[in-house]
């Protein structure tokens, strides 16, 4: 692995990480949740998860696995290994409270609602396991990236741009019941940007567990393993997130317009 792959892996996913800040600062500079736009990106980015995991993803950790463990071994680790990714996300998911899990999708209209401020008091009482929760969702999503781009960084950069849009809604989800928790906008803006370290820690933890013995083997397992966590995640957060909004063909086009961008995109490098 060269070094300079190694930075640009590693810079791509603090960039996808850090967006949750973005997120955060349209909770408290804007006054309405624009639900179109919201619609199409997190289409958008399901449908750059989706076509490459299936096409590029799964196709380049089949090869590597069949090339070391043969035909039958390989193809059966590979489709292991996809869906034991979907299987570690969804676990993840199982594990951390509803109302815990930043997942959960808020508006910006929230920040208003006097119903809301009641319920979210009770996080002030939970806050650092909150941040705890944060930290565990995000820790694969950001190794997912970073393999990604570490493998090759033409893959790396729409999938950390799909990771980065997907995070903005994500930071208004942690600042909006941080805020009502504490009455303070600093410290919400602060844990919903910091909560976007988890990505890159994720990332840097995974790369000095694996760099030791790092081959086409733990290639092959964590890439299939990092197809199957951006499909749940597409399945599972993006599309629910954008039907939340209440614009289901546009989350339908931009999804559509997201697979395309990934087809001409993987093509110009061919």
């Amino acid at each position: 692995m060269e070094s300079q792959n190694i930075l640009i892996a590693f810079l791509l996913t603090l960039f996808a990480g850090l967006s949750t800040g973005i997120g955060s600062a349209l909770a408290f500079f804007t006054r309405k949740t624009n639900t179109k736009f919201l619609s199409v990106v997190l289409g958008f980015s399901a449908g750059v998860m989706i076509y490459v995991s299936f096409v590029e993803i799964f196709k380049k950790a089949h090869e590597a696995l069949i090339a070391e463990l043969g035909e039958v071994g390989g193809t059966w680790v590979t489709v292991s290994s996809f869906f034991g990714g979907m299987l570690v996300i969804a676990l993840i998911d199982k594990i951390i409270p509803s109302f815990e899990n930043p997942h959960e999708i808020y508006t910006i209209e929230d920040m208003d609602d006097a119903e809301q401020t009641r319920a979210f008091r009770k996080l002030y009482r939970v806050g650092i396991f909150t941040a705890l929760a944060i930290a565990i969702h995000n820790f694969p999503e950001g190794l997912a990236t970073f393999i990604a781009a570490l493998q090759d960084p033409t893959i790396g950069i729409p999938i950390a741009i799909a990771i980065a849009i997907h995070n903005i809604p994500e930071g208004v989800a942690v600042s909006v019941p941080i805020f009502y928790a504490t009455g303070n906008r600093k410290k919400a803006f602060s844990y919903s940007f910091l909560s976007g370290l988890a990505e890159p820690i994720g990332a840097l933890i995974g790369y000095l567990i694996l760099f030791s013995f790092f081959n086409n083997i733990v290639f092959g397992i964590l890439f299939a393993s990092v197809g199957g966590i951006m499909v749940f995640i597409s399945l599972d957060e993006l599309l629910p997130a954008a039907e939340r909004y209440g614009e289901h063909h546009r989350s339908i086009y931009g999804l559509l317009a997201g697979m395309v961008v990934m087809a001409i995109s993987l093509l110009l490098f061919l």
